[in-house]
């Protein structure tokens, strides 16, 4: 079975090496030239800008993918930002997850005031169709505004202490930001990300307690959807 949205014509490696190369890429803390090292140990012999232009390319396209798949029931958003620097300004990068963890939604914006959590809420709203139950969020007060304006009747709690969880997705981000040597634009900041969330939210479980097993099996489930979904079944 493959995957009609996506075209791999033209390109002189098959569509099973290009998936695996982008997978190892988003989902292990590994920069261009270790995967081209990788690749290398097993005969393969590509550059890491060829593994660039991959990830820029079809990244976008897989994740687009896997979120429409896995849209989110769950009704209450953890918000958070967070401040990255690059080309020595600061930006602010806004995110929400749901109670178990994925990411809903994330936005790289130069603003941390009222009118940039207005826009995150809008774009949560677009895409989860229904406000939720309850946002959770820190004591910024750029949220209470946004919400009265757009969720007047939802929940909201503000409380540093309540949200860890928001809080704690931004540390795989750090980690990569550190192994890639900051970003070098916005722009390529919000590309990288939205290809990054989408492939974490496949591959690891949920916040709950699991067996050895269960993670196991979700593991070859996350595996056998990536394969779907770029195509790269054998």
């Amino acid at each position: 079975m493959k995957n009609s949205s996506i075209s791999y014509k033209r390109h002189r490696f098959p569509q099973q090496i290009i998936a695996h190369v982008v997978w190892l890429y988003f989902r292990f803390p590994l920069s261009l030239r270790l995967v081209e090292e990788l690749l290398l140990e097993r005969g393969i012999i590509v550059s890491y800008e060829t593994i660039r232009r991959w990830g820029r390319k079809v990244g976008p396209v897989y994740a687009k993918q896997l979120r429409r798949r896995r849209p989110s029931l769950q009704d209450v958003w953890h918000l958070d930002e967070v401040v990255v620097s690059i080309a020595g300004r600061k930006h602010w990068l806004w995110r929400a997850v749901d109670q178990d963890g994925s990411v809903l939604d994330e936005i790289v914006q130069s603003r941390r005031d009222t009118r940039a959590a207005r826009r995150l809420l809008l774009r949560l709203l677009k895409k989860q169709g229904m406000p939720p139950k309850r946002i959770i969020t820190d004591k910024l007060r750029s949220y209470s505004a946004a919400k009265r304006d757009l969720m007047p009747t939802v929940e909201h709690r503000s409380h540093k202490a309540l949200n860890n969880r928001a809080e704690n997705s931004h540390l795989l981000l750090r980690k990569r930001e550190h192994q890639m040597q900051g970003f070098r634009s916005a722009g390529g900041l919000q590309r990288f990300i939205t290809t990054f969330s989408a492939i974490r939210n496949l591959f690891v479980a949920q916040h709950r307690s699991r067996s050895a097993l269960a993670t196991h099996i979700h593991r070859v489930r996350a595996m056998a959807h990536w394969k779907i979904v770029t195509g790269a079944i054998a």
